[in-house]
């Protein structure tokens, strides 16, 4: 057997080795040449990843706990947050693995957090859509082997990882997305301890102590879908920040020689931003410094990180709580290496 017959049934093994049978759509292996349909990818190279549209259901009425509540979770396991208003939301890798798609709301925003377990990428979309409220859901379509959201109001088909309606009555519309910030657990409670996070109240049964991939996070050696452009500059896996800026984009590796945190200055399609890390604490953000404000960092006082010259501290959503302001950040998140390459052929790699 081989091709992508192979490819899913890699697949259905390893849901088979978890025990479980999340997925309740059909295993149909192949790809959508027969549609008539317009598509703005190559549709022949959209694939069919197995499990059916809504065959990973996505989580339409979430439920949360605080910190402290929350035993699921090791402090490896990584987390994707927002912040509006007063409110702050986190949102578990090991429950999106499971699910891909969370539709919520914080305070006036209505969210979907949308999450692909084989790239790594975790990215907010806004659910109004021209005016009108939606819900996204998982189609069960790949494209660089990345998830393919549809909105339930038109049945349109997306890309998560390149922004933008692929197929369907949407098709060229860009999507509005929010900026997730991605840390560990350990880093995400010492930092917002009276935040709400999702648990795992989500309506199914799932065991969110177990990822369902088998080994595909520490395997370097290969993919399970095959991805346009194949970029061995850094290991497959590799997670990085990507920040895109007028159709430039850059990625910054976590540093393997520094600890704490870490101010870098840099300059993306004429945009310069700021870029602060810390492998210490794992995490990497982005903000744009169009006003080239001379900030210093703040070491030992997270959440907050940055200090501009008047001495407001912003902490890493960007947000002052002297000035009630908040620094606006470039279109960015983070996700396996190899995913960048695919969708951004031309990206540049940050070194110092």
């Amino acid at each position: 057997m081989k091709g992508k017959s192979l490819l899913i049934l890699c697949v259905a093994i390893i849901v088979v080795a978890c025990g479980e049978d999340p997925f309740t759509g059909s295993v149909g292996p192949g790809t959508i040449t027969d549609s008539n349909d317009e598509w703005l990818v190559p549709n022949n190279q959209v694939l069919d990843g197995g499990p059916g549209k809504d065959g990973i259901p996505s989580i339409d009425r979430p439920n949360f706990s605080t910190p402290s509540d929350i035993s699921f979770l090791s402090d490896d396991d990584l987390v994707m947050g927002l912040m509006s208003g007063n409110s702050v939301k986190a949102y578990p890798h090991p429950i999106l693995d499971w699910h891909e798609i969370v539709n919520d709301r914080i305070e006036e925003i209505s969210i979907s957090i949308t999450y692909c377990p084989l790239t790594g990428t975790g990215i907010g979309w806004n659910r109004v859509i021209g005016g009108e409220e939606t819900e996204f859901g998982v189609s069960g379509l790949l494209y660089n082997t990345n998830l393919m959201p549809y909105d339930r109001k038109t049945n349109s088909v997306w890309s998560q990882q390149r922004l933008d309606c692929v197929n369907g009555e949407l098709i060229g519309q860009e999507a509005e997305t929010y900026s997730l910030f991605e840390t560990s657990w350990g880093t995400w409670k010492r930092m917002f301890p009276e935040s709400l996070v999702l648990n795992t109240s989500t309506g199914f049964s799932r065991n969110y102590s177990r990822y369902p991939y088998g080994d595909y996070r520490e395997n370097d050696e290969s993919l399970l879908f095959p991805v346009n452009n194949r970029d061995d500059r850094l290991p497959l896996k590799e997670r990085v920040l990507g920040v895109i800026h007028q159709n430039e984009v850059t990625a910054y590796p976590f540093s393997d020689e520094k600890s704490g945190l870490e101010l870098i200055e840099d300059v993306i399609g004429g945009l310069p931003v700021v870029v602060v890390r810390s492998s210490t604490d794992n995490f990497i953000v982005a903000f744009d410094n169009t006003l080239e404000t001379d900030f210093t960092l703040i070491e030992g006082a997270l959440p907050h990180i940055l200090r501009d010259p008047d001495g407001n501290d912003y902490n890493i959503f960007g947000f002052s709580d002297s000035t009630n302001k908040r620094l606006h950040k470039p279109e960015q998140f983070i996700g396996y290496w190899f995913s960048w390459g695919a969708f951004y052929p031309n990206v540049d790699i940050y070194s110092d």
